[in-house]
């Protein structure tokens, strides 16, 4: 079993951080998806895509899974970079 552990990015959409200190483990696909002959939806058999485990850090989910034997690719955070400026910038 393969997984990624990393910290969720802020959405483009909301202008808070709620829910991105949390980190998330979660599993590799381990078969291609195919379309279904019947309908042409995209899908597969292995249901670990379903699976997105939250924990409040880093080393909260590498220990749970060397507790399990899980192979894991810990992705750091993105650094932020904020750009300041002022409103009266946007008349320059």
């Amino acid at each position: 079993m393969k997984a990624r552990i990393f910290q969720k990015p802020k959405n483009a959409m909301q202008s808070g951080r709620a829910g991105t200190q949390r980190w998330v483990l979660e599993f590799a696909p381990a078969e291609a998806r195919k379309a279904d002959p019947l309908m042409g939806w995209a899908g597969s058999g292995d249901t670990r895509r379903q699976v997105r485990l939250g924990f409040a850090t880093r080393e909260d989910a590498v220990a749970y899974a060397e507790r399990y034997g899980i192979e894991t690719e810990v992705m750091p955070a993105p650094v932020r970079t904020l750009k300041i400026q002022a409103y009266a910038d946007n008349f320059r």
